[in-house]
Order: structure tokens, then sequence, then C-alpha cells
């Protein structure tokens, strides 16, 4: 499998891995197909993603600038096509108390704007007509163990007392006889917004949207070679180069190493595994009283997550391999499915039909951020730690805001550049002593 710590490029014109997304989403529409001939642009965007997508669509709407878009794969080949489709009012991995003590209240409440706004955008671009096979509103946090429950709690109050975010606090029987029957759920707390959809079919209504608005998107075009000549960027690709007055980096968890100095260093590619299930039965469902498709997530350092998908699967996700060599090894499907099995005893016989993995993009502290360089000629959004399927369109606006020179909202992850990795070649090693890490506090402290 591609590895971006490893490779120089994600390759040209790639398949779509076997996922369940793949598998039943339909024809993707129609692209620009590969670029084969020079061309001069004000705006080159690297990444047909959401962060691409957004970008391009409000650069050509708000700011009427028409980008083309370069995807060396297929639109959402990279984390955009094979994420779980959790939309939720999140940033990333840091909390709003740490943010508050880092930033203070005024930014703390700023950002949390910025998630709700997120979750707006999307709402609004889906309200175009983008058949996404949305499903009910609901977001279930669960603690995996006793004494997470009162962290939740406490959680629960703090947004409801600083935000007026309303959360529903509820008890392991609660939770048990109201939504499924969880053994690995010891209560929880219940947002009222948050859902789930698939993000396949999300990126390519995106797709159709920005080349409704003028957007050119050309798959199998990777980059090759990248330079500036007479303050200008110059990108060689198979078939042809392209000169272009500004470029956008909107390749996240998939940048390729050496891709540009702005960037480099500057993530931390980290894999995580989905498996999707056979059908359930009737009596299996009745068995799990497994009654709501509201979106799932636990407590532990290495989360799970999960939700009951509009055929009855079940998708089921966590950590992946480290590396790219060890993506395909079936034992971190199989870990997937035991927990599963441990989390409702009457699947002992399921099995899974799907399994697939992706990378996320990791920032050291935690946050994606939106930047470009002293020249306002090269910028980038990435970094959203597994956060980024509705804030990253909202990352794409606020670029597309830098790209057109319009003055936007100043917060940290706006003004500030994405911090390099200390000991940059070692970034696995800690990763590896992490994970570690998280293994001993899920089941020990």
């Amino acid at each position: 499998m591609y590895d971006p710590l490893v490779d120089l490029s994600p390759g040209c014109n790639q398949p779509y891995p076997n996922s369940y997304w793949a598998e039943n989403s339909g024809a993707a529409p129609e692209d620009d197909g590969a670029l084969k001939q020079d061309v001069e642009v004000d705006v080159l965007i690297v990444g047909a993603g959401y962060t691409g997508m957004s970008c391009a669509i409000h650069l050509a709407r708000e700011h009427n600038i028409k980008a083309h878009i370069i995807e060396a794969n297929q639109t959402a080949w990279g984390c955009s096509g094979r994420n779980a489709g959790f939309i939720l009012k999140s940033t990333g991995r840091k909390t709003y108390a740490q943010m508050e003590s880092q930033w203070g209240e005024q930014a703390m409440r700023q950002m949390y704007r910025e998630a709700c706004e997120g979750v707006e955008t999307v709402e609004a671009l889906i309200g175009e007509g983008i058949e996404c096979d949305r499903q009910s509103a609901g977001f279930l946090k669960l603690a995996h163990k006793p004494k997470m429950f009162k962290v939740l709690v406490e959680q629960a109050k703090l947004q409801q007392q600083g935000f007026g975010y309303q959360v529903q606090v509820l008890s392991k029987d609660q939770i048990r006889a109201e939504f499924m029957d969880d053994k690995n759920a010891y209560g929880g707390i219940r947002y009222q917004d948050g859902f789930g959809l698939n993000p396949l079919k999300l990126a390519w209504g995106y797709q159709k949207l920005a080349r409704q608005a003028g957007v050119k998107i050309h798959s199998s075009t990777p980059l090759l070679d990248w330079s500036e000549q007479n303050n200008r960027q110059v990108i060689v690709t198979p078939q042809a180069k392209i000169v272009a007055q500004k470029v956008v980096i909107a390749t996240n968890g998939y940048t390729p190493r050496k891709f540009h100095p702005l960037v480099d260093e500057r993530t931390l590619p980290v894999l995580s595994q989905i498996i999707v299930t056979q059908p359930l039965s009737a009596e299996q469902l009745a068995a799990c009283n497994f009654l709501t498709d509201n979106v799932v997530m636990d407590t532990r350092a290495l989360k799970y997550f999960y939700r009951k998908l509009p055929d009855n699967r079940i998708l089921f996700g966590g950590r992946g391999a480290i590396t790219g060599k060890g993506a395909q090894d079936p034992y971190f499907s199989q870990r997937l499915l035991k927990v599963l099995k441990s989390s409702f005893p009457a699947l002992q016989n399921i099995h899974y039909d799907y399994a697939w993995s992706g990378w996320i993009s990791v920032s050291l502290d935690d946050m994606p951020h939106i930047y470009q360089n002293s020249e306002r000629s090269v910028f980038y959004g990435m970094g959203y730690c597994g956060s980024g399927v509705s804030f990253s369109v909202q990352a794409g606006k606020r670029l597309a805001e830098q790209v057109a020179e319009v003055q936007g909202v100043n917060l940290p992850i706006y003004t500030q550049p994405l911090q390099k990795f200390p000991l940059a070649a070692l970034r696995r090693v800690g990763q590896w002593g992490y994970f570690q890490y998280g293994k001993i506090k899920d089941q020990w402290l």
C-alpha cells in the first residue's frame, strides 16, 4: 500500500480500494480527464478531496476565481473516499478546555463557532442535491469503563454551560435499552447533531458542484516536479506543464515525502482501519437490540467507532497498521471484528465482507492548520487528526479566502504554520510508543 513516509508519489490512475463505499456508490461522475496540454492558471489545487474541492467551490462562487484541480488517481481516492462518513462538530483532537488554556476564551469560542459552521457548510452543500445516504441525526459517545462515564458527564456540563450545547446524559441501561445493547458501554452522552453518510458519494457531489461552477478537475494527473520560475509556480505532470500564480496543497494524509518545504515533516500519516460486516438479520438486530443508526465513538485513547448502515451492515473502525507495508495484514481487521463481537456477543458467527484502510494526517499540536508562505504563492490545509469530514470543507472555505487575499477569521490555526516534528525521521517510533501506551491506558488506567 502507498506509504506517504516512504513513497515519493501515490501513483497514477490507481483504482479505488476494495471498500464498501467504492462498491456501493454507483458510477463515478465525469471529470475533465488527464491533463494533456500545457496550461497557465491563476490557481492550481493539488488534490481532489474534500479540502481541494471545497476550496475550488468557494473560490469560484465567492471570489470569481476558477481554479484547476489535479489529482494523481481518482476524485476522493485518499481519505475523503475511505473514511467512516461521520459528520461531527470537531476540529482535531485538542479539547475546548485545552484551547482555552492555550489561546484564551475568545479564541476557544471562535473555534467552536468554526466547528459549527463547518457542519452547516456541509449541510448546505448537501442541500443542493447531493445524494449521499444521509442517516438520522445523533452522535453517541460511550464510556468504555465506568470511571469514564464521570468524565463524559463533566464534559456535557461544560459544553451545556459554555456553549448552550444540548447534550443528553445516558446511563448504561438507557443506552442498552434505547439504542443498542453494547456490552462494552458503561453510560455515555448523546449530541442531537452529528450524522452518518456515504463519504464517497459526498465527495462526488462536491465534484459535480465544483465543475458546475467552472472548475477543471483533472484526474490521473500526478505532480512529478515542482519549481519556481520568475515568481511563478511551475508544475510538471506526465503529459503537461502547468504554470500557476498560486498553488494550494490539499493532499493531507496522502502527501508524499519531500513534496514541498512548506509541508515536509509537519504531519504524521496514521492508518485507520475499517470493516463492514455482512447484513444483520432481523433476529441478529433484535438480539443486539440495535435500534439506532446514530454514529458511535468510545472514550479509549485508541478509539473505536461504529454505526449501522442503511442495509443493516455494521461499519466498525479503529487504528490500523503503522506502515503501509503492514496495511494488508488481516490481523488488524480480525482485531476489529473481535472487539465488535465483544460488544455484541450475539454476533459471534458474523463475518465481514469489506476491509480497508486509509491514511489520516496527525499534526504535532493535534489541530489542523491553514497557512501560506510569505510570498502568498503556496498554501495548504491539513492535519485534521481524523476529524476532517466536515472541518475540511470549512478549511477549504478559509483557504479560498487566503488565496483571494480576503480578510478572514483570526485564529491560531489560520495564522500559524504546522509545527515540524522534532526528530522527524523517528515519527513512527513515537507512534509505536503511543500505541503501546494507549493499550495500557485503555485496559488498566
